[in-house]
């Protein structure tokens, strides 16, 4: 079964909300808010495909909630209608200038409403599906670099406002190079694919997100994981790709292929900056490779902003 798209009605008249929620509520799931201050807050903790937009309302007008929405980089990608009694040139205009994907005039058809959601839902479809291929690496068909920095700075604000845990895991396949050299580039890609399916396949949370680095490195994002979790984790990251036995006669620590892993944490969001965690993390990295390979170091960055190793 497809998933319903979720839209979200804003609108202070009570009796368009609930027009527009019985033309839609049969395809859809709806919510409903009757102003633009709730609508704020509404998406600030749920994720909608579409807004239906009065622009005259009380409070915040609907112009001045898509400028919100198209600052903030959670929400400036949601598409929106306008639905207005305005009919005058000017003000459809606007509403395009601003961001507006379509622009409804009152007294609207509940055909014509139907028939412009689902346009706008197909259009965001397609250019979710362009989105998602640009944020896959090719060789390995898991998340890449570029998505991998979009995740991390969404989990670091969303851990920054609540207060919560926040673990980022950096992995490089030990000694890849020579295992390059001595069998091959077609053997490379096909060892990078299988670490990587290993890597995917040992997440069991939703929200547990691993991706390609670059090279021979992988990272991993785990939301509202503290230390000993991530430590758990890794290990268990680990032995997923040590269970793999890949033949590396030209490694200098194991007959296999094995990874070395670095991890940093910030316990109570107080780390201020998202690329500290990467840089953290990378240090561990370096470490574990520094001290003999298939390990794990991790690194805590406390609340004074001061960061130290755990082997």
């Amino acid at each position: 079964m497809l998933k319903k798209a979720k839209i979200l009605i804003v609108d202070d008249d009570p009796l368009n909300r609930l027009v527009l929620e019985k033309t839609l509520a049969s395809d859809h799931e709806i919510f409903l808010v009757e102003s633009g201050e709730k609508a704020l807050t509404f998406v600030k903790s749920t994720e909608v495909d579409l807004i239906i937009l009065d622009i005259v309302m009380p409070g915040i007008d609907g112009y001045d909630v898509l400028i919100q929405l198209k600052e903030n980089p959670s929400t400036q990608t949601i598409p929106v209608i306008f639905i207005s009694a305005n009919t005058s040139h000017d003000d459809e205009a606007k509403g395009f200038e601003l961001g507006a994907m379509d622009y409804i005039a009152k007294p609207f058809s509940t055909a014509i409403v139907r028939a412009r959601v689902r346009n706008q839902l197909l259009i965001k479809q397609k250019n979710d599906l362009l989105e998602m291929l640009a944020s896959i690496d090719g060789l390995t068909e898991i998340p890449n670099r570029r998505y991998l920095d979009e995740n991390l700075s969404r989990e670091w604000r969303r851990s920054r406002r609540a207060g919560t845990p926040l673990s980022v895991l950096l992995m490089d396949i030990d000694h890849f190079k020579r295992y390059n050299d001595c069998y091959g580039h077609r053997a490379g890609d096909d060892c990078l694919k299988r670490v990587a399916h290993a890597l995917v396949t040992a997440c069991e949370r939703g929200s547990d997100f691993v991706a390609r680095y670059g090279g021979e490195e992988f990272a991993a994002v785990l939301p509202n994981i503290n230390q000993q979790e991530a430590l758990v984790f890794a290990n268990k990251l680990r032995s997923a790709v040590n269970a793999l036995k890949i033949p590396h006669k030209a490694s200098l620590n194991a007959e296999h292929i094995t990874i070395s892993i670095g991890i940093a944490t910030t316990e109570f969001g107080q780390v201020y900056a998202e690329h500290t965690l990467l840089e953290e993390a990378d240090l561990g990295l370096y470490e574990a490779k520094d001290t003999g390979r298939d390990r794990i170091v991790a690194r805590v960055i406390a609340a004074s902003g001061k960061s130290e190793s755990l082997l």
